[in-house]
């Protein structure tokens, strides 16, 4: 996987760029949404995304990924909550870690499928 890192690092900085954006333009931007449940999918799917190429990128700082991606997403819920035109929930932050959870299972799972057996 080491062979990849040169288009990992910049996907995983463009993923961030792209959801912190995404998460701070006004609603009306953004397509409606039917369920309430639907906005915490997407919380979990974006911060699981986020963790899984956070933790290829940087492997050796499995903890450290995880933590700053929680903080990340407490931080673009009260950059929400100052805009005027977004709101932060702390459901959301709830969601952004589970889907912290499960973006390092899978790469965990990944790991232990890609490692050669000893």
């Amino acid at each position: 996987m080491t062979r990849f890192i040169f288009i990992i690092k910049p996907l995983f900085w463009l993923s961030v760029a792209v959801l912190t954006v995404a998460s701070l333009v006004p609603v009306v931007l953004l397509p409606p949404q039917s369920l309430d449940i639907w906005d915490k999918a997407q919380h979990a799917f974006g911060f699981a995304w986020l963790a899984f190429l956070g933790l290829l990128a940087y492997p050796r700082w499995p903890n450290a990924v995880a933590a700053s991606l929680l903080v990340y997403g407490g931080a673009i819920e009260l950059a929400q909550a100052a805009t005027g035109w977004r709101y932060g929930e702390w459901s959301d932050l709830a969601a952004d870690g589970v889907g912290i959870l499960l973006g390092a299972l899978a790469w965990w799972l990944l790991r232990r499928i890609a490692r050669p057996a000893a």
